[in-house]
């Protein structure tokens, strides 16, 4: 059986570099041939590019793509600022993945975007159509947890809707033990049936922490103001879109990602089996892979 774990070596990836965009200062990183097909990741909240995993990022550059990371603003080498006082917004995020691509030269791309990131990639082709060659949703909704507000949605679980109404207290931030340990404990409770590589979760949380001056900045994304419910203008979204999502997400349940399906047009659904609220485990990187390479080849271009 193949080991998605043995993948290409990362010494593909160009050195890690800073742009200027939209008023900040972003870390970004390039795998692959530049003359490929182009995907932009975009991380999810509190997450720099790191989490995106070297041998995940550098196997999908090897497929035939050009793939950019970078660290949001607030995370990484990006720009932060004060810690429990961010001034910026949802569309400042926006405007920073625009920036990405110009930066790169790159009139459009193939966006692939994780739970907050792919909120931002819905943005992303409702706002810039022309800025984007395809959608990839990973791990998101059309509208945020399950509740009142969107009683078509499943509600998040149980086990994760007690611990949002009982918060532990944010870890010590400058303690690189406390906060890997925060990182580690996170992703088990938002994990599926799959068991949780720990000494991956370890290392990537460590190389995040070793990389951010400001680690406590990342927290600043859930105080960040967003817009205005973008539910009602999925319709709108003209790029193909892909759905990759975990059948035991806890956080946005199966059905957030068949409503996303409904509503897109032209898009295509697909279940990872054991999967959480988390970046894809080795398990699923086959599964992944092939999909977002066959979903931004030749039909889409």
């Amino acid at each position: 059986m193949h080991d998605s774990r043995q993948a290409t070596s990362p010494s593909q990836a160009t050195p890690q570099k800073t742009v200027h965009a939209n008023g900040v200062d972003l870390a970004v990183q390039a795998f692959g041939d530049p003359a490929a097909p182009a995907i932009l990741l975009i991380s999810g909240a509190e997450s720099s590019m790191d989490w995106w995993d070297d041998d995940f990022t550098a196997r999908l550059a090897a497929s035939g793509r050009y793939v950019i990371r970078y660290d949001t603003r607030d995370t990484g080498r990006s720009t932060t600022f004060p810690v429990g006082a961010p001034t910026y917004t949802q569309d400042d995020l926006l405007a920073d993945a625009v920036g990405v691509l110009d930066a790169y030269n790159l009139a459009a791309a193939h966006i692939v975007g994780i739970s907050m990131g792919g909120g931002l990639a819905q943005l992303l082709g409702i706002e810039y159509p022309e800025r984007v060659l395809s959608l990839t949703l990973m791990s998101t909704s059309p509208g945020g947890p399950g509740g009142p507000d969107n009683p078509d949605l499943p509600p998040m679980s149980e086990a994760l809707a007690k611990m949002f109404e009982e918060p532990a207290s944010g870890p010590d931030w400058s303690d690189r033990d406390a906060v890997i340990a925060y990182f580690l404990a996170a992703e088990h409770a938002f994990s599926g049936t799959i068991p949780v590589d720990e000494d991956r979760v370890r290392r990537t949380a460590g190389r995040a922490f070793d990389r951010s001056p400001v680690p406590a900045a990342a927290s600043n994304h859930w105080m960040i103001e967003g817009g205005e419910p973008i539910r009602p203008r999925l319709g709108e979204i003209t790029a193909p879109t892909l759905v990759l999502h975990g059948t035991e997400d806890p956080l946005f349940p199966y059905g957030h990602a068949e409503a996303l399906a409904r509503e897109i047009p032209d898009t295509s659904l697909v279940p990872l089996p054991g999967v959480g609220h988390q970046m894809p485990p080795y398990q699923v990187w086959d599964t992944v892979i092939l999909a977002i390479v066959g979903h931004t080849g030749p039909r889409v271009r």
